[in-house]
C-alpha cells in the first residue's frame, strides 16, 4: 500500500498500527486465560512487524518520491554513472519496432551539464544491442541516456533510454567475472550440442539465462503457463542442496560439514543464477533448512516459507509487488498446504504415488497462481495443468544433465559439448508440448485487472473448500494425512 499510494499513507498506515498496538498490549495485560493472552501476543507481534515494515517501505517511498531525477523534466538528456544488478534481459522485437534489451541498476551519478550529482536509487534502462548483452552485474559503466519516467510505481526512480553503448568504468567483482564464465561456456557448449531452439531454452531452465530464448518460445510457454520453467527458483535449488547432502552422506562426513558445505554451495548457485525474487525465495528456504540442520532441527517447510517471505519484503519491500515472487510464494503454499493431501486422497483411491503427487502439485499450483494470472493477463489457460504433468518428467532429467554439462564445459568444452547432447530427446519434448499445447489455444477470457482477479479468486476459494470436504480425513481422530515427505522433498520448489 505504501509503494502504490505513497509515503504519506505509509505513515498514516503506520501511526494506526501503533495506535491498535498500544490498545491491544494495554488489554493484555488484563487477560488472565492464558489462551486469550497468547492470542494477544501473537496480534500484537503481528502489528508490530506490520509497524516495522510501515516504517521502512515509507522511508524507501519517500526517498524515491524526493529524488532529484523525479524534478527533472521528461526527455533530458544526460550522462549517467550506474551499476548493473542482474544480466541484461532482451524485450520482445515486435514490441519495440527492433530488439532492445533492459538493464536493471542502481544510479552512482548522473551528470546534466557540468555539475555531477551524486545520487543513488534503482533505475531500468533501455538499450538496443551495441554493446549491453554482455554486461555483468556489479560492472560500473557510464553511458549518455534520455530521461523517462517509470511505467509502474514499484521505488524505481527512473527509465533511462540509452543513446549509445555503454563505457565501462570498473570490472566487475571477480565472483560476477567467474559466474558470467561459467555462463558463457555454457551457452558456448549448449549452442555447439544443440539445435538453436534447443539450445536457447536450456540456459534458461538450469541458470536462468533467457537472453537466447527465442520469441516464439517465450509465448508458447506463456500460452501453456510453462513460463515458470525458465524461472530458476526451487527445483534447482533442491537439486543443489539434494546434491551436496547425498555426496557427504555417502562419503560419511559429518551433516553439520556437510550443512556448511551445502550453504556454500547455495551462495555460488545464487551468484550464478543471479539473485532474481524467485531464487532468493527459494534460497531463503534453502537456507533454513540448512539452519535446521546445523542445529539438529526438523525441517518445516511451512515456517521456512513464512520467514523467507517476511525477511525478504522486509528488506527489500518492492518484492511485495513483484509479480514473480508473488507467483513463487502463492504456488509454494500450495505445494506445501494443499498438495500432500490432495495426492494422498488420490493414493487412496488406487493411485500410484508418482502421479498422485505429480496431479496434486500441478493442480495446487495452478490453482492459487491462477488469479493473478488472470489479472495481469485477462485469461486463463485450461491446458495449464495437462502441459505441466507432460513435461514434469523431463525436467529434473535436463536440469540435472545441464548443471553437469555445465561444469564440465567449463574445464573441457568437448566433455561439455558430448553430455550436453543427452538433453536433446527431453528438450524436444518439452518444446513439442509447447508449441502443440498453445497451438490448441484452448483459454478462458476473463476481464483483466483486480475485477477479473478478485473474480477468480472468488471462484478458487469456492473449489478449495469443495475439495476440502472432498479430500477429508476419513480416520475418526481428524488426523491430518502424513505430509512431511511431500513437505521436505519438495520445500523450496
Amino acid at each position: 500500500m505504501t509503494v502504490l499510494a505513497g509515503w504519506w499513507v505509509g505513515v498514516m498506515v503506520v501511526g494506526v498500527l501503533v495506535g491498535v498496538a498500544i490498545v491491544v498490549g494495554v488489554g493484555a495485560v488484563r487477560v488472565r486465560r492464558a489462551g486469550g493472552r497468547m492470542a494477544a501476543a501473537v496480534l500484537l507481534a503481528a502489528l508490530v512487524a506490520g509497524v516495522g515494515f510501515g516504517i521502512a517501505a515509507a522511508w524507501r517511498e519517500y526517498g524515491v518520491a524526493t529524488h532529484p531525477l523525479r524534478t527533472a523534466a521528461v526527455g533530458t538528456y544526460l550522462t549517467v554513472i550506474a551499476v548493473p544488478t542482474d544480466d541484461p534481459k532482451p524485450l520482445p522485437a515486435k514490441s519495440f519496432g527492433g530488439r532492445q534489451w533492459m538493464v536493471e541498476a542502481d544510479l552512482r551519478e548522473y551528470r546534466h551539464g557540468s555539475v555531477p550529482v551524486q545520487a543513488g536509487g534503482a533505475v531500468i534502462v533501455l538499450a538496443a544491442q551495441a554493446g549491453w548483452p554482455g554486461l555483468l552485474p556489479g560492472q560500473v559503466v557510464r553511458f549518455r541516456a534520455r530521461l523517462d519516467r517509470p511505467w509502474r510505481r514499484d521505488l524505481t526512480v527512473a527509465v533511462l533510454r540509452a543513446q549509445g553503448p555503454p563505457v565501462t568504468v570498473e570490472r566487475a567483482p571477480w565472483w560476477q567475472r567467474a559466474a558470467g564464465s561459467v555462463r558463457a561456456h555454457f551457452a558456448a557448449a549448449a549452442s555447439h550440442a544443440l539445435p538453436r531452439t534447443e539450445a536457447g531454452v536450456l540456459p534458461g531452465l538450469v541458470d536462468g539465462d533467457v537472453s537466447r530464448l527465442p520469441d516464439q518460445v517465450r509465448e508458447d510457454f506463456q500460452h501453456t503457463e510453462l513460463s515458470h520453467l525458465v524461472a530458476v527458483s526451487g527445483t534447482n535449488v533442491t537439486i543443489v542442496l539434494a546434491t551436496v547432502m547425498i555426496s557427504m552422506r555417502l562419503l560419511t562426513i559429518d551433516p553439520r560439514v556437510g550443512a556448511v558445505l551445502a550453504a556454500l554451495a547455495l551462495i555460488g548457485f545464487v551468484v550464478l543464477a543471479r539473485p532474481s525474487p524467485t531464487v532468493l525465495r527459494a534460497a531463503v528456504m534453502g537456507g533454513v533448512a540448512v539452519l535446521a540442520v546445523l542445529l539438529g532441527r526438523r525441517k518445516q517447510a511451512l515456517p521456512a516459507l513464512c520467514g523467507a517471505t517476511i525477511g525478504l519484503i522486509g528488506w527489500s519491500p518492492e518484492l511485495a509487488l513483484d509479480i514473480g515472487f508473488a507467483l513463487s510464494v502463492l504456488a509454494t503454499v500450495g505445494l506445501i498446504v494443499l498438495a500432500p493431501r490432495w495426492s494422498h486422497w488420490l493414493e487412496e483411491r488406487g493411485w500410484r504415488r508418482g502421479p498422485a503427487e505429480a496431479v496434486g502439485v500441478a493442480t495446487a499450483a495452478f490453482l492459487l497462481t491462477a488469479p493473478l494470472i488472470v489479472a495481469l493477463t485477462g485469461r486463463v489457460g485450461l491446458l495449464a495443468i495437462v502441459a505441466n504433468l507432460l513435461v514434469e518428467p523431463v525436467i529434473a532429467p535436463i536440469t540435472v544433465i545441464g548443471a553437469l554439462g555445465a561444469v564440465l564445459s567449463c574445464a573441457w568444452l568437448p566433455a561439455g559439448v558430448l553430455v550436453l547432447r543427452l538433453t536433446g530427446p527431453p528438450l524436444w519434448w518439452l518444446l513439442f508440448v509447447a508449441e502443440h499445447g498453445a497451438s490448441l489455444g484452448i483459454s478462458v477470457s476473463l476481464p483483466d485487472g483486480p475485477r477479473g482477479g478478485f473474480a477468480l479468486a472468488i471462484l478458487v476459494g469456492g473449489l478449495l473448500i469443495l475439495f476440502h470436504r472432498i479430500t477429508r480425513p476419513s480416520d475418526p481422530s481428524g488426523a491430518d494425512p502424513p505430509e512431511a515427505r511431500s513437505q521436505d522433498s519438495r520445500a523450496a520448489r
